[in-house]
């Protein structure tokens, strides 16, 4: 009996399968007779849990504003893969390694954490690679630049400036 009822069990269970497909129309998805929409509702009685949001539109502040304030208010500015702590790139360590031979205080954003943030920052600089170094609001390049630079002497007289801020 028990066989019987198994059997009869998983001929429904098939049948169903077979007989309900599923449909992606216009933002809804049907499943096995069931509608689940993909859409966010445009209902004004949706509560405001419900509704999505945007952190960036709420705050009404543009991501280029961000990296501009980020450029003027601080005197050594690194966009870069980690953070002066823990850079996470072999090329973020050795742009790291050499400030820090200047003691100067390094200020940083982690690109890693928003993919938005590391594409308007290669757009504001017109530089692909990372890190990014702006000292005094200037754009001075990435790790290899600055390693350049230090060898050269010049790196120094920039810090020096930036320390004065």
């Amino acid at each position: 009996m028990a066989k019987a009822l198994s059997s009869m069990f998983l001929k429904g269970i098939e049948s169903f399968k077979t007989t309900h497909a599923t449909a992606l129309v216009s933002g809804s998805l049907y499943q096995h007779g069931m509608q689940f929409s993909t859409a966010a509702p445009n209902d004004p009685d949706t509560h405001d849990d419900f509704k999505p949001t945007s952190k960036v539109e709420n705050t009404r502040i543009t991501l280029r504003e961000i990296i501009e304030k980020d450029v003027k208010d601080n005197p050594v500015m690194v966009y870069m893969k980690g953070d002066p702590n823990r850079p996470l790139c072999g090329f973020s360590s050795l742009a790291v390694k050499i400030l820090q031979e200047y003691r100067v205080p390094i200020s940083s954003r982690n690109i890693l954490e928003d993919s938005e943030l590391k594409n308007a920052v290669k757009a504001f600089s017109s530089w692909p690679t990372f890190p990014q170094i702006f000292i005094n609001g200037e754009f001075i390049g990435g790790s290899d630049i600055i390693l350049d630079m230090h060898k050269k002497g010049e790196l120094e007289e920039k810090l020096k400036a930036a320390a004065a801020n």
